[in-house]
C-alpha cells in the first residue's frame, strides 16, 4: 500500500509525547508503515568504549512513528488535513481535503 506521505512533507503529531509539534519528514519506512520526522521523537542510545581507555558516547537520534501518528499539514492553508487522491489526464495528485489545494 502506497504511503500518502512524501519525503518532505510537514507534518503535525497526533498523539504521544510529542503531540501537537511540527516537523519535516526526513525517511520514510513504507515495509513498517512508519515515518521519521525530524526533532520528533528524539531517543537516545548509549554506545560502549570499544578499546581500554576510550570513552562512551550518547547519541541523539529521531525514533520512526507510525504513519496513523502523524497528519500532513497544508502547504496552501497551513491545517493539518487529511489527503485526498485527484487524477488529472494523465497523473495523480494529492489534494487537501479542507482547501481542495493540490499538495504536490
Amino acid at each position: 500500500m502506497a504511503s500518502r506521505i512524501k519525503m518532505n512533507d510537514i507534518v503535525k503529531v497526533l498523539t504521544g509525547k510529542d503531540k501537537g509539534k511540527t516537523g519535516k519528514v526526513v525517511q520514510i519506512l513504507p515495509d513498517d508503515r512508519m515515518v521519521v520526522v525530524e526533532g520528533i521523537n528524539k531517543m537516545y542510545k548509549n554506545i560502549k568504549p570499544q578499546k581500554r581507555g576510550d570513552k562512551g558516547q550518547r547519541v541523539e537520534f529521531a525514533a520512526p512513528l507510525y504513519f496513523d501518528k502523524v497528519m500532513i499539514v497544508c502547504p496552501k492553508c497551513k491545517k493539518p488535513t487529511r489527503v485526498g487522491m485527484r487524477a488529472s489526464a494523465e497523473t495523480k495528485h494529492r489534494t487537501c481535503k479542507k482547501c481542495q489545494e493540490v499538495i504536490d
